[in-house]
């Protein structure tokens, strides 16, 4: 029931940064746990992170550790997604989602998507 729209996706080199954002509408954010996966072209939807209701706990993929940072603004209803030294390797559709029963790596668990933006990392 809850309303997803990505932004901030686009076109950046190798090593750039960029920082998507999710804007949730038709609930209350807190009542989520938030995530982002992402689906390169000829592949599977994987996930990227996860956070928790109040933003107090994050998980990462191996893949993004230390290079990716996941929060969320609950007055504002809004999650990012911080992308650092950003490889060739990231280029993918990346989406937010929202789930209400678990914290959760799994795509089954989540309940609501948004429609995906666009990253393309260029080398």
């Amino acid at each position: 029931q809850v309303q997803l729209v990505e932004s901030g996706g686009g076109l950046v080199q190798a090593g750039g940064s960029l920082r998507l954002s999710c804007a949730a509408s038709g609930g209350t954010l807190s009542s989520y746990v938030m995530g982002w996966f992402r689906q390169a072209p000829g592949n599977t939807r994987k996930f990227v992170a996860v956070i928790s209701w109040g933003g107090g706990t994050t998980y990462y993929a191996d893949s993004v550790k230390g290079r990716f940072t996941i929060s969320r603004d609950n007055t504002k209803n809004t999650v990012y997604l911080q992308m650092n030294s950003l490889e060739p390797e990231d280029t993918a559709v990346y989406y937010c989602a929202a789930g209400v029963g678990r914290y959760s790596i799994l795509g089954s668990d989540f309940d609501s998507w948004g429609q995906g933006t666009q990253v393309t990392v260029s080398s």
